[in-house]
């Protein structure tokens, strides 16, 4: 007696999909078409079907586990057939959002808010479409605003807007649903009576009641549950309402038991508990600090309030997080740069038909990556007790924006010319300056440089950019007498730094020792340009 390997279909252009839930055990019968395990993207839901009848003789996947085309999720014994094959179109699995960001089977489509880095809880500023309203694939639908990025998520696939979940100023995460979509014969229902399908808000009070089933199915609500196939079509045949249903799957997600629990009158498994908050040491929560003063400042003069925006607000969050959490140093040295500033202005000579101009900061860019190749703990972060020493070089950059400083990454800085990196700094401000930069674009940085030198000052004490252990700030450069014995003096052009430091992993000496090999790298920076 053999075994047949079952596996997963195509499922478009998705790769390492998880597994979110297995519908069947070892021995278990299964019919053509039964569903097997559900699987879930940022944008598709998905069931994989039994392609023909068989026995479960072994599951080669747990829930979690990444899967893509091709990949083996069970075997079914060849000696049981309790149905004929499945023709192989069959194969393709049933989905309630679309597996391809282009035309989806008839039905709805939950669409969920996409991959969007280490965001959480971002508010919705913008909602673009309305109930009926017709959209194509990549179309906009929402406006999201962190406190570094403007973000706009797209349409997965083409189809008429049923429901809208959200609102602006509610706060959604990866794997939010934002609204749903009819697809197929249902886009033509949908386009034809729009009025039937109210929005997430006022769906329980004004849905209608249409009978697919019982009566008292909330078709508005049924739709927005956050549910698989085989757990909607389940949930149909016992005549239960999701809508009514609290999840107990991952992110509040309804599985069979909870559909089960409720058709027995019982209550939905409970949820997984939320995570407890850091303590005290950890994420700076728990100080026993003094209340802030509130103070009534007109009745000593005429004043104006201004809302700050939603980026400065989230940013002060996270500067506060940072200042109370790290404790700080800062380290102040100078750098010579009187010969880099004349290669400098010769560059730019050299590249005025390209249009790219060289300011110094790629040059102090090029200097950290050097500095940060000699001292690599600078180049690293803390995970619990252990320092993550990083073997690539990401440098930030502080973009002073209308709504609020912001922080591109220039990736593989080492690997990039000077004039590359400048080219990379415009387009990447240009996007801050827009409000079009993505997260990916603000990710991934392993040291930051913050630089005042259009503006002025002499020093400063820049906050760390956690989870980094340091940051440079740099100020205006100035002309300075200097001399070598005291009595032959020379104008030198003289660059102003500030290293910040992580204390829990940097010490004063390796500080100072940073900041003299990041002012000598500037000083003659062939060394490591050429």
């Amino acid at each position: 007696m053999s075994n047949i390997d079952i596996q997963v279909p195509d499922i478009g252009d998705f790769s390492d999909v998880p597994v979110i839930e297995i519908f069947v055990k070892v021995g278990d019968v299964v019919k053509a078409e039964d569903p097997l395990v559900s699987l879930e993207s940022d944008k598709a839901t998905m069931d994989v079907p039994a392609p023909r009848g068989g026995t479960v003789r072994s599951i080669a996947v747990k829930v979690g586990d990444k899967v893509s085309q091709g990949t083996v999720i069970m075997a079914f014994d060849n000696g049981v057939a309790a149905g004929p094959a499945a023709p192989a179109a069959a194969a393709k699995p049933s989905v309630s959002a679309p597996p391809s960001p282009v035309n989806a089977p008839t039905g709805l489509a939950e669409v969920r808010v996409p991959d969007i880095g280490d965001f959480k809880d971002v508010p919705v500023i913008e909602i673009f479409v309305k109930v009926g309203d017709a959209v194509k694939a990549e179309d906009p639908l929402v406006s999201l605003e962190s406190d570094k990025a403007t973000m706009d998520v797209p349409a997965p696939l083409s189809g008429v807007v049923k429901a809208i979940q959200i609102q602006v100023g509610d706060k959604v995460s990866e794997g939010s649903v934002i609204l749903t979509l009819a697809t197929g014969d249902a886009t033509a229902a949908t386009a034809a009576a729009p009025a039937a399908a109210p929005t997430a808000a006022a769906a329980p009070a004004a849905a209608a009641t249409i009978g697919h089933v019982g009566s008292g199915v909330d078709e508005a609500a049924f739709a927005l549950a956050y549910a698989g196939p085989a757990v909607r079509k389940l949930a149909r045949e016992m005549s239960v309402n999701l809508g009514q249903i609290k999840g107990s799957g991952a992110h509040g997600r309804i599985v069979r038991e909870d559909v089960l629990a409720f058709a027995k009158g019982g209550a939905s498994a409970p949820a997984p508990a939320a995570a407890k908050p850091a303590s005290a040491p950890a994420g700076g929560a728990g100080l026993d600090l003094l209340p802030w003063p509130k103070v009534d400042f007109a009745k000593f003069g005429p004043v104006e309030r201004k809302e700050l925006s939603r980026i400065k607000k989230i940013s002060a969050a996270n500067l506060h997080r940072n200042w109370v959490v790290i404790p700080h140093v800062t380290t102040h040295d100078e750098a010579d740069i009187t010969d880099l500033e004349a290669f400098r202005v010769q560059m730019n000579k050299e590249l005025e038909k390209s249009g790219v101009k060289i300011s110094m900061l790629p040059f102090m860019m090029k200097a950290a990556v050097a500095a940060l190749k000699k001292f690599p703990e600078f180049n690293a972060s803390l995970d619990g007790d252990a320092l993550v020493l990083k073997n690539y070089w990401h440098i930030g950059f502080a973009a002073d924006t209308p709504n609020g400083l912001m922080v591109p990454v220039i990736r593989d800085v080492d690997k990039k010319t000077v004039p590359d990196i400048a080219k990379e700094m415009g387009e990447l401000a240009k996007l801050a300056r827009d409000g079009k930069l993505k997260p990916d674009q603000m990710q991934g940085g392993t040291f930051t440089i913050s630089s005042l030198g259009g503006i002025g000052g002499i020093y400063f004490t820049p906050i760390i950019n956690a989870p980094e252990v340091s940051i440079m700030g740099v100020c205006k450069s100035y002309w300075k007498q200097v001399s070598s014995d005291g009595k032959q003096y020379q104008s030198r052009l003289i660059l102003p730094l500030s290293l910040s430091w992580d204390h829990r992993v940097i010490d004063g000496a390796a500080a100072a020792r940073f900041n003299v090999h990041f002012a000598s790298v500037l000083a003659d920076l062939r060394r490591v340009l050429f």
